[in-house]
């Protein structure tokens, strides 16, 4: 069964075909963020994470004290970091720091208990999520979250498995992907994440809860570093929300070969 939408998708992917049909022209003013929310019946944290989305894609352009407006000539986005992501990335550090600590735990107990079908059903979820291989621009940076919730599930442990699947829309939609990695980086960072589930699929495979445990620490601790040189990178390159330079996000992952802790 698929997973529904998170409501920020919708909401931008409604904005995004009212922007494309012409229904909303360049230099059209967009409705504000109670009217929006009150439309699609949602908060505004859900509205201003889909106008996120559409900044990320040059498709909208905020005035200070004006509002939100219809670019007139979109053009193709550079590397950069809306104030939006700027503010919750501290927050989003912190639930990481706690998922790691659930997650760890949840690989060991899925490398005992798992059945043979569930290893099975583990390592076919990874090879398809990281066969994928998008543009990072348009995924999200926690884009395996399913993989993830997979070993919850065969954890055998339902409070894990609830509260990881709780944290979903809290963590997974905060930033994308091409905020740390560089188009012409992709096929590198992807082959790090997939040696990275790879080592943690074996020891499930294996039966093997400490390896299992060690595999994801390494992954999610690689992950929080990611972020957190992010965050650095993105306080030391800015002054509100301009945007990052470039090779800030490509010394994020340049110079680590798959597997290694960076």
């Amino acid at each position: 069964m698929s997973r529904r939408k998170p409501l920020s998708t919708i909401v931008s992917e409604s904005l995004t075909e009212r922007i494309t049909s012409g229904e909303w022209a360049p230099g059209a003013q967009l409705p504000t963020e109670a009217e929006l929310g009150e439309e699609f019946q949602v908060s505004r944290t859900v509205v201003r994470e889909a106008i996120a989305r559409l900044r990320s894609a040059g498709l909208v352009v905020p005035q200070q004290g004006r509002g939100v407006f219809v670019s007139e000539a979109p053009q193709p986005q550079s590397f950069s970091i809306s104030e939006e992501v700027l503010q919750t990335l501290p927050e989003t550090i912190a639930l990481l720091e706690l998922r790691l600590s659930v997650e760890v735990e949840a690989a060991g107990l899925c490398a005992e208990r798992r059945t043979d079908a569930e290893a099975a059903a583990i390592r076919a979820l990874m090879e398809q999520v990281d066969a994928q291989r998008a543009d990072p621009a348009a995924v999200p940076i926690h884009y395996d979250y399913d993989f993830h919730l997979q070993i919850a599930k065969g954890s055998r442990n339902e409070l894990m498995l609830g509260f990881l699947d709780y944290l979903r829309p809290l963590i997974v939609m905060r930033f994308q992907l091409g905020h740390i990695v560089l188009p012409e980086l992709k096929d590198a960072y992807y082959a790090r994440i997939h040696s990275e589930h790879d080592r943690i699929v074996a020891a499930i495979e294996a039966g093997d809860p400490l390896a299992a445990r060690e595999a994801m620490r390494t992954h999610l601790a690689n992950s929080l570093e990611r972020v957190r040189a992010f965050a650095a990178a993105a306080a030391k390159g800015t002054r509100g929300p301009q945007p990052v330079a470039p090779q800030a996000a490509r010394d994020l992952i340049a110079g680590f070969p798959p597997g290694r802790r960076q």
